[in-house]
Formats: structure tokens, sequence, C-alpha cells
């Protein structure tokens, strides 16, 4: 498992105008495209737009960090400091994600693979 960061979500409004935009900026067709997410792969790394922006807010892009246990990073997190801001649960196939804020608001993502 990689220590880097492998994905990076962002949150949209208006999926067809950010796929749009994104297929144009990153030179590349989405490797996913479904009314629910829309993933891009350049160089090793996904790049993601989901449409939930209207509900979430405007929280800027977020980054993840592959983790082997997700509940344990949460909690070990949580109890650096950061405050909970979604909950471990499936995207499907039995990849989890979730993620905490920091003392800033800044939202920091974790994903576990199945």
């Amino acid at each position: 498992m990689t220590t880097a960061i492998t994905t990076i979500i962002y949150h949209v409004e208006d999926l067809a105008r950010a796929k749009a935009l994104f297929t144009t900026y990153l030179g590349t067709e989405p490797t996913t495209d479904s009314p629910y997410y829309v993933g891009f792969e350049l160089g090793g790394q996904q790049i993601g737009l989901v449409p939930d922006a209207a509900e979430q807010g405007p929280i800027g892009p977020v980054c993840f960090r592959d983790v082997p246990d997700i509940a344990a990073a949460c909690k070990a997190l949580l109890e650096a400091g950061a405050t909970s801001h979604e909950e471990p649960h499936d995207v499907g196939g039995g990849m989890l994600v979730a993620s905490v804020k920091d003392a800033d608001g800044h939202v920091i993502g974790l994903r576990q693979l199945p």
C-alpha cells in the first residue's frame, strides 16, 4: 500500500459542466463516468468529481490517503485533535472512505481498499 496521496476529490454542483472542464484541463477522458462519480486517472493518481457541493458546501478539494485500517486511522486523527466530518462508509466494491476536519476546518480524506 502506498503512503502517497492517491485520490483528490472535487465536490461540484454541476457534474456535466465539471466533467467538460476537467476533461479539457487534464487532457484525457474520464476512466469512470457515472451519475454519482466521474474519475480521471492521471499518472497513477485519481482525480474525482462528486456532485454533492450543494449538500457539502464549499469545502475545496479533498485529498485522500490510503490506510490499512480506516477505523483505527480515524480514531488516531480524532485523538490528535481532528473532528469527524464523514464516518467510514462503503462507496462500492468494498472500498471504504471517511474524512475528518483539522482545527482550521480543512477536510482530510482516508480511503481503505477492499
